[in-house]
């Protein structure tokens, strides 16, 4: 399983994206990104952490799979507020949960009236080290 922790759920993935995540981790199970406050202390970083720790933890459980046999095709997809992201990951990382984000390439469309389109084609799933 693939939990996708991010401001984009699944269902807008580009087919590849899609079709990756399922080739590599079975299923995806959303969980939509937290609003982070731009004035929130760390404290309260952590705090909300914890929060989406506990929630992803619980997404493993309900799914069978044990935590600490973490395997090659379970993973968190996270991507985000950094500080916020940077703190989950830790914590997930702790848990032997594997940890992922989604690269890609941008590509920039110049248009007659001078404004961009801006197209970002996925690549491939990155670990977090």
């Amino acid at each position: 399983m693939l939990i996708n922790l991010s401001n984009h759920p699944s269902d807008r993935w580009d087919e590849k994206q899609k079709q990756t995540a399922i080739e590599e981790y079975g299923w995806i199970e959303d969980i939509p990104f937290p609003a982070i406050n731009p004035a929130a202390t760390e404290e309260e970083i952590a705090e909300l952490a914890q929060k989406y720790l506990q929630e992803c933890l619980l997404k493993f459980e309900i799914a069978n799979i044990p935590v600490a046999q973490q395997a090659y095709n379970e993973a968190v997809h996270i991507q985000g507020e950094f500080t916020f992201v940077y703190r989950l990951v830790n914590l997930l990382r702790m848990e032997n949960i594997k940890c992922v984000a989604s690269t890609s390439e941008r590509n920039v469309i110049k248009e007659k009236d001078g404004s961009k389109t801006l197209i970002f084609n996925f690549v491939r799933f990155r670990e977090y080290l």
